[in-house]
C-alpha cells in the first residue's frame, strides 16, 4: 500500500506564502511518502491562492517534472460536477501524471438537486476520462451521506467514475465513520486518511479535526477495511487541522442520533476558546498563527508516522 499527502494537510503554509506546490511536493519525499494529491480548488475567502499557480502546459510541465523527480505518484483535488470544469481539470491531470481525480457535488451545504443532476453532468465527461485512462472518485464531503454517493456511482454505471472515501467527512452528515468505510470501500479509487474529535462550541456541538492518530475514530479498523474490502493500492493523508465545521445535516441523517460515544465522543477543543473559537481555527488572527503553523507542521510528522505504522503492521 502506497501512502500519499494531501496539500490541505499543509493548508497554513500555504496561504502564508511559506509552501508553494514544488516545495510541498519534495516535502512529501523528505517524510517519506509515496505521493501527492494535489487540491487545485482556490482557498476559501483567498481566492487568488492556489495549489497549482498556472494551468499553462509549461507551468504544468514543471510540476509533472518534479512529482518524477521523485518518482511519486499523483492524484488531484477538485469539486463539482460542471463538465466544462472537469473536462479541464482531466486535461490538467494528464498533464501532470494524475491518474485519480477526486471531486464532490455539494459545497458547503446540502443541495437535494444538485446530487439528482450530477450523474448526467458526470457522464458528459466519461469519454475524456477513458480516453486518459483517468479515474474520477466522487467524495463524500461532508454534506452527502456514503449512500448517497453509492447512488450517483451506480447511476453513472462505468469503471472510470468510483468513491472518493474520506474516513471522516461522513461524521459531518451524523454517519459512523467505520460504517461509511464498508460502504464506500467496494467503490473506492481512491482516500482521505484523517483523524477527528467532537468539540463543544457554545452550544453548538462542531466536528474538529486533529492530527491522525489523536482523535476518536477507529483508524486501525478503517484501514483494515480499505485492505480488505476495497483494490485500493493508495492511502492518501488529509490532516485537517487546525480545523472546526459545524454538522451539516440533521441529526440521524447517517444513522447517528447524537454525540457521546465512540467517534462522537465529546473532547476538549484543542486551544484554548477565550484565546480562538473553533470557526477561527482555519484562518488564525496573527497573535497565534505562529504557533497554530507550527503546530500543523508537527501534526503532519505525527499523522504520517501514525500511518506509516498502519501500513507496516497490515502490509509487511
Amino acid at each position: 500500500m502506497k501512502i500519499g499527502l494531501e496539500t490541505e494537510s499543509y493548508h497554513l503554509l500555504f496561504v502564508t506564502g511559506r509552501m508553494d506546490v514544488f516545495s510541498f511536493i519534495k516535502k512529501a519525499a523528505d517524510l517519506g511518502l509515496d505521493g501527492v494529491m494535489l487540491n487545485i480548488i482556490p482557498w476559501p475567502e483567498r481566492e487568488e491562492i492556489c495549489v497549482l499557480e498556472s494551468f499553462d502546459p509549461q507551468y504544468l510541465a514543471r510540476v509533472k517534472k518534479e512529482i518524477d523527480k521523485y518518482n511519486l505518484y499523483s492524484e488531484i483535488d477538485t469539486n463539482g460536477t460542471d463538465p466544462e470544469h472537469l473536462s479541464k481539470v482531466i486535461e490538467t491531470a494528464h498533464r501532470i501524471g494524475a491518474d485519480v481525480i477526486r471531486t464532490y457535488v455539494c459545497r458547503g451545504e446540502y443541495d437535494a438537486q444538485l446530487l439528482k443532476k450530477a450523474p448526467s453532468e458526470i457522464k458528459k465527461v466519461v469519454p475524456l476520462l477513458e480516453k486518459y485512462r483517468i479515474k474520477l472518485a466522487v467524495e463524500n464531503h461532508e454534506e452527502e451521506t456514503s449512500s448517497e454517493v453509492i447512488n450517483i456511482i451506480n447511476q453513472i454505471n462505468s469503471p472510470w467514475v468510483g468513491a472518493h472515501c474520506d474516513v471522516g467527512n461522513g461524521m459531518m452528515a451524523w454517519e459512523d465513520p467505520v460504517e461509511a468505510v464498508k460502504m464506500l470501500a467496494p467503490y473506492a479509487y481512491t482516500t482521505h486518511f484523517k483523524d477527528h474529535i467532537i468539540i463543544k462550541d457554545e452550544d453548538e456541538y462542531k466536528v474538529c479535526g486533529v492530527p491522525i492518530g489523536e482523535g476518536n475514530i477507529d483508524l486501525e479498523e478503517c484501514f483494515k477495511i480499505l485492505m480488505k474490502g476495497s483494490t485500493l493500492t493508495r492511502i492518501n493523508i488529509e490532516m485537517c487541522f487546525p480545523y472546526a465545521v459545524s454538522f451539516k445535516r440533521a441529526a440521524g441523517t447517517g444513522g447517528v442520533y447524537e454525540v457521546g460515544e465512540g467517534a462522537f465522543k465529546v473532547d476538549e477543543a484543542p486551544y484554548d476558546p477565550n484565546l480562538i473559537k473553533p470557526k477561527d481555527y482555519y484562518y488564525p488572527p496573527d497573535s497565534l498563527l505562529e504557533k497554530m503553523i507550527e503546530d500543523q507542521k508537527l501534526g503532519v510528522e505525527k499523522s504520517v508516522k501514525f500511518v506509516l505504522n498502519l501500513r507496516n503492521k497490515y502490509c509487511r
